[in-house]
């Protein structure tokens, strides 16, 4: 799992993309696809709904600040029950760092993560620049030293391929999980030679254009934009800051090879199912904006790549499908590869038979987050100016609408956002596939925003009022 990482940054979704051999050699033999969506446009939440099958809804993981209850069932667990031996290697994101990660694994291997704070410090000092300058709150490293950051990626891999190599060695045949936290290409938007400057900045896409009427967008996304301090900056600095995050796609890319080569190595790779997928998008730079944020729902953000290979003998059509598929569907899908059932509920459905050849999943896929108005505990308080995602967290922190909860319905055309607060978004992707125009309230499309309000209130109550998987006792 990438961290980060848009669906449009894989070479073989978007010629215009990074460049991606591993991944686009790997498609080959997998299905890749184009429309995969995170359950929310952070990290925690998101991977709460890719380890549990659950939506943030369903249990209220809506915020950064709100991870996993030991109660909370999730894949990993499932597949320790059913034989497996799990190693989670990598950033957690999921669970509290005081919890015992053996409810989840056998093995926890965080690399260098939680980061040396110190390190972490003196690197931010050399990228950051003045509080008062334009790239503090930009997240633009460019080309850094060897050693300047903590290599989390490079640490976590070699784990893995040190677990591979002694397997094959010690005769090991006990089925395995390994579940890869990579970091990249989550900001800062830096990396060292030979991966920065890979990527030739004449040939970087145009970014999703700044507003200059923000009216018909969340405000959520101007308060960060008038508060980032990039509003002076050339577009020749914004294609800089892509071009970047692309070299560090690119060196992601290259460990994904190395996965996969001693995965060959060892013997495991035919027999073996590998997901590569990430827990959200970037702005990279689209409206003027960097990082990521709580509330917003365009495809730079919730569109991430998802490509499976099973392991030899199950039926598979590679190809890039144009189904639509969710993280939650992840827990289910591997079940249903390892061969048993989940024995709780959850929302999630297998992509087996898409992976088979069948096109058609679900008719829509949900985005979520957000907060109501007084509810502090999904603020992510306790931040001041010194912090990297002050401009997003000061806004989430304002009683207006800037934070307002939303859920993002999205069908093969169109697009629909509910907001609590403010005006709906509605786009029709086939006219307008970055999203610049908010056709909500328009009568030539009452009909179609109608339909997908019927659509979001079935879900709702589908997945909503979740019961826990126990009786209380005493009953």
């Amino acid at each position: 799992m990438a961290d980060q990482l848009r669906a449009d940054a894989i070479g073989h979704l978007n010629p215009g993309g990074a460049a991606t051999p591993r991944a686009d050699l790997l498609a080959k033999e997998s299905v890749s696809f184009r429309n995969a969506y995170c359950q929310n446009p952070v990290c925690v939440p998101s991977r709460c709904s890719m380890l549990t099958g659950w939506y943030p809804h369903t249990k209220g993981h809506r915020t950064m600040h709100f991870l996993l209850d030991p109660e909370d069932p999730t894949m990993l667990e499932q597949l320790g029950k059913h034989g497996y031996e799990v190693l989670w290697l990598g950033k957690d994101e999921a669970v509290s760092l005081d919890r015992d990660m053996s409810q989840y694994c056998d093995r926890y291997e965080p690399g260098d993560f939680p980061y040396d704070r110190e390190k972490s410090k003196q690197f931010e000092a050399h990228f950051r620049g003045e509080p008062d300058g334009d790239n503090f709150y930009s997240f633009y490293a460019g080309k850094i030293e060897p050693g300047m950051t903590d290599d989390n990626d490079r640490s976590s891999l070699d784990c893995a391929l040190r677990y591979l190599r002694e397997r094959r060695e010690s005769g090991e045949e006990k089925p395995f999980c390994l579940f890869i936290c990579l970091n990249n290409p989550h900001p800062p938007y830096g990396c060292c030679e030979p991966w920065y400057g890979f990527t030739d900045r004449s040939q970087v896409p145009p970014r999703r254009p700044t507003p200059e009427d923000w009216s018909s967008m969340p405000s959520m996304l101007k308060g960060i934009y008038e508060k980032q301090q990039m509003t002076g900056w050339s577009e020749a600095r914004y294609r800089e800051l892509k071009a970047t995050y692309y070299d560090m796609v690119h060196q992601l890319d290259a460990r994904l090879g190395e996965l996969v080569d001693v995965m060959k190595e060892t013997g495991v790779y035919d027999g073996t199912a590998l997901f590569f997928f990430s827990d959200h998008g970037d702005f990279t730079g689209d409206f003027g904006l960097a990082e990521k944020a709580q509330n917003t729902f365009y495809d730079c953000q919730c569109n991430i790549p998802l490509m499976i290979k099973p392991a030899a003998g199950a039926a598979v059509k590679p190809r890039v499908t144009e189904a639509l598929a969710e993280l939650v569907d992840i827990p289910a899908t591997v079940a249903e590869m390892a061969g048993f059932s989940l024995d709780y509920t959850q929302f999630g459905r297998s992509l087996c038979p898409v992976l088979a050849g069948e096109e058609r999943h679900k008719d829509a896929v949900f985005c979520e987050g957000g907060r109501i108005h007084g509810e502090l505990q999904a603020m992510e308080r306790g931040h001041g100016p010194e912090s990297l995602y002050w401009p997003r967290l000061s806004t989430q922190c304002q009683e207006g609408p800037a934070h307002t909860k939303a859920i993002m319905l999205r069908e093969q055309r169109y697009k629909y956002v509910y907001r609590l607060y403010e005006r709906d978004q509605l786009f029709d992707l086939e006219r307008d596939p970055k999203e610049l125009v908010n056709l909500a309230g328009e009568e030539a499309y009452r009909e179609v925003e109608a339909r997908l309000r019927d659509r979001m209130l079935r879900f709702l109550v589908e997945t909503g009022d979740f019961v826990p998987n126990r009786k209380d006792r005493g009953y």
